[in-house]
């Protein structure tokens, strides 16, 4: 089992450098990273949306839930202020990152693996194609600087669903909502969390080109390269946000 993962580990690293390397012509690339954009960004936007609004109205119910039974009397105000945080620190840059890990991975490798098992990909070696760059490398483009755009855009929805629950249930005022938000936060918490989604990012455009990369086989085969390639990456993304919650908040 151990040799099996870290000779998968090698292969992802190699891939990588192929990745990287031997860079195809720049009109190529704008026209792979609209599509891109379009395929991993755009189509993305619904599902943030939704699971945003929700959760930051979810978030912003519990902390007045958890305000409310405390022995000490914390005013309304401090409910907009840890929506905004907790939004900020990990829901957003984490949660939605792994609902994008399981969107977007499977998308990825699926593509990808067909290519693969269809033989495309060989046929792009054949012609002197740098594949794994031809294929990957706008991947990783696209989901690099589209995920911060998703992020910041759940943290707003997010505030503002607290906010509708508010009015909603009528247990906090608008007032108290808005005094809360704009309490002083530390700026590197916003640095950090966009720092946490670049490196998600990267993560859920590679990790699932790799499986889909080397998916040997036919369909089947594909439907379960897909199925570990959300799985991986899901793990991954935790794994590297406990790791960068220790490294940068501690």
């Amino acid at each position: 089992m151990l040799k099996k993962l870290f000779t998968a580990i090698g292969e992802y690293f190699l891939l990588l450098g192929k990745v990287l390397s031997k860079p195809q012509k720049r009109n190529v690339y704008l026209k792979l990273l609209v599509r891109e954009f379009y395929d991993l960004g755009v189509n993305s936007f619904g599902l943030v949306l939704f699971t945003s609004f929700f959760v930051g109205a979810v978030v912003a119910i519990q902390m007045y839930n958890n305000f409310s039974a405390s022995s000490f009397p914390i005013p309304n105000s401090f409910i907009g202020y840890a929506t905004k945080v907790v939004l900020i620190l990990e829901f957003s840059p984490t949660i939605i990152s792994v609902i994008l890990a399981g969107k977007v991975g499977s998308y990825i490798a699926s593509s990808i693996g067909t290519m693969r098992v269809t033989e495309q990909i060989d046929a792009l070696d054949i012609m002197g194609v740098n594949s794994p760059n031809f294929l990957i490398f706008p991947k990783i483009i696209a989901s690099v600087i589209f995920n911060p755009l998703l992020i910041a855009i759940s943290i707003v929805v997010g505030i503002w669903g607290g906010y509708i629950a508010g009015m909603a249930t009528g247990n906090w005022t608008k007032a108290d909502y808005i005094t809360g938000i704009q309490m002083y936060m530390p700026s590197y918490f916003i640095w950090y969390a966009f720092l946490k989604t670049a490196v998600f990012a990267f993560l859920i455009a590679t990790i699932p080109a790799y499986f889909g990369y080397n998916v040997k086989g036919g369909s089947l085969e594909v439907g379960r390269a897909s199925t570990q390639a959300v799985v991986w990456t899901m793990i991954a993304v935790i794994i590297v946000d406990l790791l960068l919650t220790q490294m940068l908040l501690s």
